[in-house]
């Protein structure tokens, strides 16, 4: 019985040091992004885009949005298995207009291509 009462307390010991551990990294993460997001203000306060004022406020809703809203992660099980369809539509109506203007520019390009490349051997 005695080995059983170790075990569980240091079972409890190790959730507390979790709860620690995550509460620090945590704190780590909400400073560095203060420190990230005061620089950003002060940039934009340095080239006129916001005041100081504007900055200060930036900051604050800034970081009440950390503050508010858990972390996303994508957990494996949330992964798809395959990669994501897409799917591609295209108009069987070509009308003649649209193909002369694609015609056209061809042509252009062409012409262009043709004066570079005398451009270039001159």
């Amino acid at each position: 019985m005695d080995n059983l009462g170790g075990i569980i307390q240091k079972a409890v010991y190790l959730g507390v040091g979790l709860a620690s551990y995550a509460g620090e990294k945590a704190n780590q993460k909400l400073a560095e992004l203060r420190t990230e997001t005061q620089k950003l203000a002060d940039e934009m306060v340095k080239r006129g885009e916001m005041t100081t004022e504007e900055g200060r406020k930036f900051v604050e809703d800034m970081m009440n949005k950390a503050m508010q809203q858990p972390p996303v992660e994508a957990s494996p099980d949330t992964r798809p298995s395959e990669p994501r369809r897409i799917e591609i539509l295209s108009e069987d109506d070509s009308s003649s207009e649209s193909n002369q203007e694609v015609d056209k520019m061809r042509q252009e390009v062409h012409k262009l291509q043709d004066e570079l490349r005398r451009l270039q051997k001159d």
